[in-house]
């Protein structure tokens, strides 16, 4: 089974009101999503955010954004720049193809010897 694990791509602090405490001191982040298994490492296309107050920690969801928390939101998403589809495959990988390779040649050398 493959893990996933979202890994930050930006991060930036946004001087807007919270909607919570009415603090200035909010945070946005954008992450990717990367999957991990034992026979590949994948980066998806798929990107997350999460805004949080500093101040009185919580996450403001987007039902409770500002206007101007939602046009900054936006100027920052248009900033974030996400690494590109990949898909890389572990050293586990290659050892069974070439394992895999390696006795299927056996097995036709041998039969071409029996006949």
């Amino acid at each position: 089974m493959a893990k996933e694990k979202l890994v930050m791509i930006k991060e930036a602090e946004l001087t807007n009101n919270c909607p919570e405490c009415f603090n200035q001191d909010l945070k946005v982040s954008f992450y990717q999503k990367h999957k991990y298994g034992k026979l590949f490492h994948s980066i998806t296309n798929e990107v997350t955010h999460e805004i949080v107050c500093n101040k009185c920690e919580s996450k403001i969801y987007p039902v409770s954004w500002t206007d101007d928390i939602e046009r900054s939101f936006k100027y920052y998403q248009k900033m974030v720049t996400p690494d590109r589809n990949t898909l890389k495959f572990t050293p586990l990988f290659w050892v069974l193809i070439l394992l895999i390779v390696a006795i299927v040649a056996a097995g036709i050398y041998f039969t071409i010897q029996q006949t």
